[in-house]
């Protein structure tokens, strides 16, 4: 899929997650509205890992929490087909009870791992289990040490979150997210505050088990290094739109292609975010965005 999005119902039978003409707007202090997704579309394939990408403010954060049903959207529809459903079901027009059951087929990793401090690691890892299966309580331990051994995390199993560092933190809410063999996983920054080493150990394990247990991952992160390494395809944000989506070597491209030979403003705007360069359309002459600037009553 190339270009700024895709308009209209799902039609690839494949299509696990279908956003169309996406909708969010926040009021500030003073009451002005800033529009934080405007008219998002895009589809995610079944088995496939999608990195949704931009820069600070661009409305990725926003976006995934849309996906996830935690925020409601101003307009358009986000629907679903995961495997136990005959068609397509839009988020918002699901009951309480229609949403708490599709989102047991979601697994999610938090930036910052979201464990339960009072409890062990093996606890932390056995709650979905508990809270959400009836899967019997001898059983529990067997899954736990299966998920915990994905993760390269057996050897912690007794201890507490405050005992591990940042990388071993991400490894056992991995492990959690997995605990109910979920069809989606929503990742939420996973490389942030990780030293380049743990980074790219945790972007193996997403390849890994995005191989292992054949699931569908939406990624969401600023860090090139790793959405390149992880990603079959790329969503790229500015201003709460999409400017384009399609394969990772068509990014790579527009990455490695000289600014003057790049097809246009879109093109140069990305190659600006991938390379990490202070002056492109992405900036104004103060290296700041002017739609976080706009966020932040600028």
């Amino acid at each position: 899929m190339t270009g700024p999005g895709v308009s209209g119902p799902a039609t690839q039978p494949d299509v696990v997650i279908a956003v169309r003409n996406v909708q969010k707007s926040f009021r500030d202090a003073s009451g002005r509205e800033a529009v934080v997704l405007a008219d998002v579309s895009f589809d995610v394939h079944r088995g496939e890992t999608v990195v949704i990408m931009g820069g600070s403010g661009c409305g990725k954060s926003t976006l995934l929490n849309c996906l996830i049903g935690e925020y409601a959207i101003d307009g358009g529809r986000i629907e679903y087909r995961t495997s136990t459903m005959d068609a397509f079901a839009d988020v918002a027009s699901m009951s309480d009870a229609e949403l708490d059951r599709l989102r047991l087929q979601f697994g999610i990793l938090f930036q910052s791992g979201a464990l339960f401090n009072s409890m062990t690691v093996a606890d932390n890892v056995a709650l979905p289990l508990r809270e959400h299966s009836s899967v019997d309580p001898r059983v529990i331990d067997i899954v736990v040490t299966l998920k915990l051994e994905q993760v390269h995390m057996l050897a912690h199993r007794h201890k507490m979150p405050a005992q591990l560092s940042g990388g071993q933190k991400k490894r056992a809410g991995l492990a959690r997210a997995t605990a109910l063999d979920p069809e989606i996983l929503f990742y939420d920054e996973p490389s942030a505050g990780l030293d380049p080493v743990t980074s790219a150990a945790i972007d193996e394990l997403i390849r890994d088990l995005s191989t292992k247990l054949q699931v569908t991952s939406v990624v969401v992160t600023h860090h090139m290094d790793s959405a390149l390494k992880i990603a079959d395809r790329l969503i790229m944000l500015d201003k709460g739109r999409v400017i384009r989506a399609g394969p990772r070597d068509e990014f790579l491209r527009i990455k490695t292609t000289a600014p003057v030979d790049l097809l246009d403003d879109d093109e140069r705007l990305i190659h600006q975010f991938m390379n990490g360069r202070a002056e492109g359309p992405l900036t104004d002459d103060q290296g700041i965005s002017e739609f976080e600037k706009l966020l932040v009553g600028g």
